[in-house]
Formats: C-alpha cells, sequence, structure tokens
C-alpha cells in the first residue's frame, strides 16, 4: 500500500549480509534496510509491524538481539513498534508470548487464533499511555462481534488452560524432540537444507542442491502429497518469496508417542519419494 516500506527479512539461510565466519550479519541487514527507507520516506513514520517468527514468511525466527535492535531505531525515529503474535503467542514458541525470548515490550501487542482457539478472537493490549491518547482524540472503533461474551470466555479459559496445564513448558520440551527429530532426518537426507524455528513451530526448507540452496518446489510438492497420503498433513508453502518451507505448528498438546509418529510419517515419505537424496 501507498506509504508502507519492506525491511529485509532476517532469514539467516538464504541472506546476503554474512560476516567473515560466514555467520549471519543481521545488524548490518538491519541497519541498511533502514537506511533505504529513510531514504524513501519524508518522515513522520508511524509504526513498524513485526512478528517474532516470520510464519508465512518461511518459518524465520529473528535472531536473537533483532527485536531490541528494531524498538532502538523505532525510538530514534519516536515510531511504535507493533509485534503481531497472532501465531507465537499463548506458549508456541516455549514462552507464553515470544516477545519474552528477548525481553522486549511493545507498545501495542497483537492477538488472536492461537487465543481463540478456533473461534475468531482477537486483541489488541498496548500502553497506559497510548491508551490515554486514543482517549483524549476520542477515537472509536467498533465491530458487530467487539466484546462478544461468547468468544471472550472462550479466550478467558483457553488462558486459563494454557497455564494450568503448563503447556507453555510442555512446548518448549516437546519441541526440543521435535527440533532434534528434524535434525536428525537432515543428517539423512541431502534435500533437506535447513531446519528453523522455535518451541512447537518449525519450518523445514527443501533444496535440490545444499551447496547452491536451489529451491526444489516441485519434489516439495511431491513429498507433501506423500505425507498426505501417509495420513500426516504437512503443506509445503512454496511461494517464491522464501522458496519452498513445510511449515510443522503442532498442537501444544501433542503427546509424545503422536510427536514420534509425525516424525516416522516424515521419515516413510522422504524414504519412498523418489528426489530424496539419501545421504547414508
Amino acid at each position: 500500500m501507498p506509504g508502507m516500506h519492506m525491511l529485509p527479512s532476517p532469514d539467516s539461510y538464504r541472506s546476503i549480509f554474512r560476516n567473515k565466519d560466514g555467520s549471519h550479519d543481521w545488524e548490518t541487514e538491519l541497519n541498511y534496510g533502514w537506511s533505504l527507507i529513510d531514504k524513501a520516506s519524508a518522515g513522520s513514520l508511524a509504526a513498524v509491524i513485526m512478528e517474532p517468527i516470520l510464519s508465512s514468511g518461511g518459518m524465520i525466527a529473528i535472531p536473537r538481539g533483532y527485536m531490541v535492535a528494531m524498538k532502538e531505531h523505532c525510538r530514534k525515529r519516536n515510531m511504535l513498534l507493533i509485534v503481531d503474535e497472532a501465531q507465537t503467542g499463548l506458549g508456541r514458541c516455549g514462552d507464553l508470548f515470544a516477545i519474552q525470548y528477548e525481553g522486549v515490550v511493545p507498545d501495542i501487542l497483537t492477538l488472536s487464533k492461537t487465543l481463540g482457539n478456533g473461534l475468531p478472537l482477537s486483541a489488541v493490549i498496548t500502553s497506559d499511555k497510548i491508551a490515554a491518547v486514543i482517549e483524549e482524540r476520542n477515537f472509536m472503533f467498533y465491530t458487530t462481534h467487539a466484546n462478544d461474551p461468547l468468544p471472550a470466555s472462550v479466550g478467558l479459559k483457553v488462558l486459563e488452560i494454557v497455564l494450568r496445564d503448563g503447556l507453555v513448558e510442555r512446548a518448549r520440551t516437546v519441541g526440543a524432540q521435535l527440533h532434534a527429530g528434524l535434525h536428525r532426518l537432515m543428517e539423512r537426507y541431502g534435500c533437506i537444507g535447513d531446519i528453523r524455528g522455535r518451541g512447537l513451530m518449525a519450518g523445514v526448507e527443501i533444496v535440490s542442491d545444499r551447496g547452491t540452496k536451489a529451491p526444489a518446489i516441485d519434489f516439495g510438492k511431491k513429498l507433501s502429497a506423500r505425507m498426505m497420503d501417509l495420513g500426516l498433513s504437512a503443506t509445503i508453502s512454496a511461494r517464491t518469496t522464501f522458496s519452498g518451507c513445510i511449515r510443522i505448528a503442532p498442537p501444544l498438546t501433542i503427546t509424545d508417542k503422536e510427536l514420534a509418529e509425525g516424525l516416522s510419517i516424515f521419515e516413510e515419505a522422504l524414504r519412498t519419494t523418489q528426489g530424496s537424496m539419501p545421504l547414508y
């Protein structure tokens, strides 16, 4: 939309910004992105909107320190920092809110999806300072379902169960098992170029060559279809913006047995789909 600017995605796997040792130089990448925005804008920018993990952007977990740096960039320009936790909120990443990973408090936090657990429910959380300005300026936003008691009751129950049943800690523990299992598959099959994410959010990038990181979209679609045939829903997101990534986000209540079964099906699909490039 007019007036909007995009910062480069902090994709450590494909970024061209590298330190001498080959590691991702996300600070230079972020500063370069801001230099372009400063040149392209006339100032008076309102806010940055970001996700702690870019889910639809390819399950890209922002590097540690990135959100702290982003908030400082906003402070220098008198902008707000808005963090979208529609998918990462309420335990999925191993913290109740993903912002806790870096201890950053945004100016506005948005929740949906996980808050309603299937019901259409969202929430906007902000500071007393911003709320006071909103009230002073008589801003009002209203929809048919604003303050609807049914979804609100569901949201309260979801919060209660997540805390009562220790699902945040569960996501952290089972998430570690998930990532370990995916890395074992990566050791066995050359078509897996990258494993990323945090907690019970994981991305598996499918490539035709690990050296060149060339995407393998057609093979990825066959692999995804094979997993579906075997009983596992694992759709590959094949948008050109992030090549081909299988996005994995199981329920926080997944059992150890279900996780093992899912990984087993994934491996069987790799074993039986031509083009998986077994390493041994």
